[in-house]
């Protein structure tokens, strides 16, 4: 039992757009009473030479979640860029290597909630998202999506903006592009939301 809920935000980022998401979305989760928040990064699945040659940036000092460390937060919210408008190969080999938990029902009834990165406004800023909440169902997770709670941001069309009703969102385009200040204000918000109604259905149990 913990003293206070806890609740993880684990993310994977190649160039470190996803990670700043993260950031924002820990920052918001942290800002609900009675409630710990940690961060952590899964496990880089491609040698250094291979990312070096990507023009990848170091890792950054975010502890490596091992998939048994799951178990013990109350809520998780995922945070991946896409690939071909599914999960990146690191994040799906990290949820392939929890059947342990599956077998367990270790994740069963936790809530989850998930944010992304693409590289443009079609490469996958739904899709990615749906196709990831096949991972939560079969786990009998919880989805809490954030809906048009983060107000009138949600419905900005001057500018360029990612995310959509499942979760934050940020385009890289070439990686030149950074997270703008709506987009991090919507992640910092989803990670209250989220910390919010797991708080009430960990409550409710």
């Amino acid at each position: 039992m913990h003293e206070s809920e806890l609740y993880a935000t684990v993310y994977y980022s190649t160039y470190g757009h996803v990670a700043k998401l993260a950031q924002e979305i820990l920052k918001g989760a942290q800002s609900v009473e009675g409630v710990e928040a940690k961060l952590w990064q899964v496990p880089e699945t491609l040698p250094a030479e291979i990312l070096a040659k990507m023009g990848a940036p170091p890792k950054s000092e975010v502890p490596v979640i091992s998939p048994e460390q799951l178990a013990e937060a109350d809520g998780i919210i995922f945070g991946f860029p896409t690939r071909f408008g599914m999960m990146a190969a690191q994040f799906k080999a990290f949820f392939d290597a929890t059947g342990g938990l599956w077998h367990k029902g270790a994740l069963a009834g936790k809530p989850a909630g998930l944010f992304y990165c693409t590289g443009s406004q079609g490469g996958g800023q739904e899709t990615t998202p749906l196709t990831a909440i096949t991972q939560f169902t079969h786990h009998g997770m919880i989805f809490v999506p954030i809906g048009y709670t983060a107000g009138a941001g949600m419905f900005e069309m001057e500018q360029v903006k990612g995310g959509s009703p499942y979760g934050a969102g940020t385009f890289a385009g070439d990686g030149t592009r950074q997270p703008s200040d709506l987009e991090l204000e919507i992640a910092c918000h989803q990670g209250k939301y989220f910390a919010g109604i797991a708080k009430k259905l960990k409550g409710s149990a």
